[in-house]
């Protein structure tokens, strides 16, 4: 029998926080209070293409003394590093070793707005935290998915009976996900993704973050 062997595979990892409806009822009341100081708080350089139903908030979020905000951190650098260890195969020393630098913002989307496609240069690994997903649109069940394109671009050039189907890692197109409150989501910050339109009430709120490493042993990269 023929052996089936993923070669190109991404890696994404997924987490929850256990009993996290205190915390995030917290991030919200604090998110939505920072938010409606309007610049104050905003991501004074936005790049990516959105609307005006989306806050970015600035880049810092994890450098906020408030408890909550250090909660959800911990719980997040935990995650990642684990994660990478695990998939660089990294011990206990060289863990230790591991310096983490990072950006981290939070968004607030109401009705009608979206994050346009995009990927986050200068990051080794980037992680999205689900504090509210907003109401579900029973009649828009797109509303709102954290969307990400397959990177085999040129997989699709020519379809046939014997690949048009094909399932699991191998499949074609986007992979899209309706985050629930607690999940936290890594993937590779090169990777392409969207939020699609958000057409649900009330409000959908994530945390975002980007990473990169060096280890302690190493000289800073020059810039």
């Amino acid at each position: 029998m023929t052996e089936i062997v993923p070669f190109f595979a991404v890696p994404f990892g997924f987490a929850r926080l256990d009993d996290c409806a205190p915390l995030n009822r917290q991030l919200r009341e604090t998110f939505l209070q920072r938010a409606a100081l309007g610049a104050a708080y905003a991501n004074p350089r936005p790049i990516t293409r959105r609307n005006q139903q989306v806050f970015e908030s600035r880049f810092d979020l994890f450098r906020w003394p408030e408890a909550p905000v250090q909660h959800l951190k911990e719980f997040c650098w935990s995650e990642l590093i684990r994660w990478v260890c695990e998939l660089n195969r990294y011990d206990d020393k060289v863990r230790a070793q591991l310096l983490l630098y990072a950006d981290s913002w939070f968004h607030i989307t109401r009705r009608g707005g979206f994050f346009a496609l995009h990927n986050h240069p200068m990051a080794s690994w980037s992680g999205v935290y689900c504090v509210d997903p907003g109401g579900q649109d029973v009649q828009h069940p797109d509303s709102g998915l954290l969307s990400f394109v397959s990177p085999m671009l040129t997989s699709s050039m020519f379809l046939d009976a014997a690949n048009s189907q094909l399932q699991g890692p191998y499949a074609h197109g986007v992979r899209s996900l309706r985050l629930e409150p607690g999940q936290l989501v890594l993937f590779p910050s090169w990777i392409l993704h969207e939020v699609t339109p958000f057409t649900g009430d009330g409000e959908r709120i994530t945390v975002s973050f980007n990473a990169w490493f060096r280890l302690a042993a190493d000289p800073p990269a020059s810039s």
